[in-house]
């Protein structure tokens, strides 16, 4: 007989989730019966007629006799029967584990046995059975065989469990069925046995289909992801065609499809799977005479089973989704560790930015404002930095958006704002003897919306001794370009007080310089992507730009000047480049040529001295 499983219940029928594998059910252990003469003849009558399927078995295991319901769920005669092994013909060999609790009750040893079987009628059907075997009454020396057939029962519970595992609309496997079978493709003895040992997933949602749904009701909707169901369903066949095992399809809810390849061969197979997933649904769909389209965005993972949890794969499978519809929708993406680790360390810096802020991680660095006719220091940029313990040392633009995300930009801010006016408070009772030079802060438009700006400004400068004209407040083009209402409001004040308010990056916006006569603004700092079309040789002509290069610039100094503005050139690298922008008119020069961002004691070194050279300030 072929090997079976068996696992143990109580006495009753086998859960659904053992459907597919025999079971036993029962084992008790009582004292040995004792062993008296066979039962009395009156019984033999109820024995022949009862509809339950019996047969008395000598305590050898040999069939003494078997009623006609026996021989009828056998497909034999009941003649036939007696003198059989019993344990054959309901297959009590077929596992260790049943064939020594049924021969521990022949012994009487244990009172009882109880077991699922699956038998194969001769007529070629299967038919699931009870089996149940006790002994008699001692003196019959003998143990009952009875055999109940549990065929239609078995059949329910197995509707019932495919009605519970898959999804009513589209008929696929629904998310409980699909992670029961990811999770036993990723348990260890699953994919150390055979195959290639890797595991795949294509995880799908469809773009555009929430506007059908919303459009056209939920009834076209069902009958569209039906539609989809079947494609995927083909093109999971066409790649099963040739390859160990079918990729199986399930829908996971709303309109989110997975299809899980098992035993993978790498990422071109699962490309190729998204390749033709992609052009399937590409195709339009004909729901109730409508002609409809919907693409999809596929996100892809391979990779080794040993070391993944299915939590870990559908992590990453949900992140890669995520990519492909930031990336642009109706397109597949792989999974890309270095991407992932990007994202997850945004994540902990997210998490960790307020109370880094508590703890005093950051501290700021200063990058020298040079005036362009005498080469003098006149200001410093106070420039961010995050001594991150795991990270290291992070600039702005790591940490300075999810700090405007999050709000947490307005206690940074704060924290900013107030060293640099005390820094260059200091700087200025330091050097008495030398001109004041101004310190510019960086402002970024929610820490007008989220706090009181001008009331932080007048606090800090209160509280610094810093005199107002010494403090210079930037915002990006954008921001100050598109101000209203309470923005706008707050720079007139800061204005009236005086602050003075400066553009960074002015050119990359909306540049429009009319604007900027009914803003408060006194300085525009030209964005460094002009500047560098200044940097070539006049010796060699054939690193010369487009002349157009300084004519632009030029003229934008000129206008600005008109308006009574004063332009700072960012990205100063070169003596050439420092040179042309004197030449056309330009107040002060930001960039390396004169210094990298530096600590406070480098711009105290800076103070009194001549001229800025070219390297003065570098560390």
């Amino acid at each position: 007989m072929r090997e079976r499983a068996v696992s143990g219940t109580s006495e009753g029928p086998a859960p659904a989730a053992d459907l597919d594998r025999p079971v036993v059910t029962e084992s008790e252990i009582d004292t040995p019966p004792r062993t008296e003469p066979p039962a009395p003849v009156p019984y033999r009558s109820v024995f022949t007629a009862a509809p339950l399927a019996m047969a008395v078995v000598d305590r050898d295991g040999m069939v003494v006799s078997a009623n006609d319901s026996l021989a009828a769920l056998l497909g034999s005669a009941t003649g036939d029967l007696a003198g059989s092994v019993a344990a054959d013909l309901v297959d009590l060999t077929s596992d260790a584990r049943t064939w020594h609790a049924y021969r521990e009750v022949l012994r009487g040893r244990q009172s009882r046995l109880r077991c699922t079987r699956r038998l194969k009628h001769p007529e070629g059907h299967s038919l699931w059975v009870q089996v149940t075997v006790a002994p008699l009454p001692a003196e019959d020396r003998a143990v009952l065989l009875s055999v109940a057939d549990i065929s239609s029962r078995r059949e329910l519970q197995a509707r019932l469990r495919h009605l519970q595992m898959h999804d009513p609309v589209t008929r696929l496997p629904n998310r409980t069925l699909f992670f029961e079978r990811l999770s036993a493709a990723l348990e260890a003895e699953s994919y150390e046995q055979s195959g290639t040992g890797r595991i795949g997933l294509c995880y799908l949602d469809l773009d555009g289909f929430k506007a059908i749904n919303d459009t056209l009701g939920h009834r076209v909707g069902d009958r569209l992801l039906a539609a989809v169901a079947e494609r995927l369903t083909r093109c999971a066949d066409e790649a099963g065609h040739s390859r160990p095992s079918i990729p199986l399809v399930a829908r996971l809810g709303g309109d989110e499809f997975a299809l899980l390849v098992e035993d993978s061969t790498g990422t071109e197979q699962l490309a190729e799977l998204a390749e033709s997933v992609l052009e399937a649904i590409q195709d339009p769909f004909d729901i109730s005479g409508q002609r409809l389209s919907v693409s999809a965005s596929i996100g892809v993972v391979e990779r080794h089973a040993a070391g993944t949890t299915p939590t870990a794969l559908m992590q990453a499978a949900d992140t890669t989704l995520y990519w492909a519809k930031a990336d642009g929708k109706s397109r597949w993406t792989l999974f890309d560790p270095e991407r992932n680790a990007h994202r997850m360390t945004r994540q902990a810096l997210a998490s960790t930015l307020r109370p880094a802020i508590d703890r005093g991680e950051f501290r700021l660095e200063y990058q020298p404002l040079v005036g362009m006719e005498d080469d003098r220091l006149h200001g410093v940029e106070a420039l961010v930095r995050w001594d991150h313990p795991q990270f290291g040392v992070l600039t702005p633009n790591r940490f300075i958006g999810l700090a405007e995300e999050d709000g947490s930009i307005v206690p940074l801010g704060r924290w900013v704002l107030r060293t640099a006016c005390g820094q260059a408070r200091r700087w200025q009772l330091d050097h008495p003897d030398e001109p004041p030079i101004f310190v510019s802060v960086n402002v970024a438009v929610r820490q007008v919306w989220d706090s009181d700006l001008v009331a932080d400004v007048a606090e800090t400068l209160s509280e610094t001794g810093l005199a107002p004209h010494l403090l210079q407040l930037e915002l990006t083009e954008s921001a100050v370009m598109g101000s209203a209402g309470r923005p706008l409001q707050a720079l007139k004040a800061l204005s009236d007080m005086g602050v003075r308010i400066a553009i960074d990056d002015f050119g990359t916006g909306y540049s429009n310089l009319a604007y900027l006569s009914r803003l408060p603004v006194s300085v525009l700092k030209l964005d460094g992507t002009f500047v560098r079309g200044f940097q070539y040789d006049d010796r060699d002509t054939s690193t010369r730009p487009n002349p157009a290069d300084e004519v632009v610039v030029e003229a934008m100094i000129q206008l600005a000047h008109r308006l009574g503005l004063t332009v700072t050139a960012e990205c100063v690298e070169t003596s050439a480049q420092a040179t042309r922008l004197r030449r056309i008119g330009c107040d002060t020069g930001q960039g390396w040529l004169y210094s990298r961002p530096v600590p406070p004691d480098r711009i105290s070194e800076l103070l009194g001295t001549p001229g800025v050279q070219a390297g003065v300030g570098n560390p």
